[in-house]
């Protein structure tokens, strides 16, 4: 099997994920998963569709991730490695789909607006 590539994206982070057939190693930019994300939770978040389909030590996944926070970089890996199971198997689409894998979450910041300190709060009134 050749090398599988998907896009994941989220907030500001970019994740393009190689998948091929391997013994389960996940890599993030040169470094081991449990290094680049020490969080149980976030390690847990990229892990989902590998688990959702039981192919968790069938592939080895190379990720570049960069842009954004540690969340939203987690959530993005795990749209790219959901994209890439389907370019592998498609009959998987569904199965994903149904747990919002396959979903780009398309929430990004608002930006800022001019005479106000943010994109929505507004300065204090005075009446005097």
């Amino acid at each position: 099997m050749e090398v599988v590539n998907a896009v994941g994206r989220r907030k500001a982070a970019v994740a393009r994920v190689f998948v091929k057939q391997g013994e389960g190693n996940i890599t993030i930019n040169k470094r081991d998963l449990k290094v680049y994300f020490p969080s149980p939770l976030l390690q847990y978040v990229v892990l989902q569709p590998l688990n959702k389909l039981g192919v968790v030590s069938n592939y080895d996944i190379n990720i570049n991730l960069n842009g954004g926070g540690y969340n939203g970089q987690a959530e993005a890996a795990r749209l790219g490695i959901a994209r890439a199971l389907v370019k592998i198997n498609p009959e998987d689409k569904s199965a994903l789909r149904a747990e919002g894998f396959m979903t780009r979450d398309s929430r990004i910041v608002e930006r800022k607006k001019p005479g106000r300190p943010k994109a929505r709060k507004r300065f204090q009134f005075s009446k005097r």
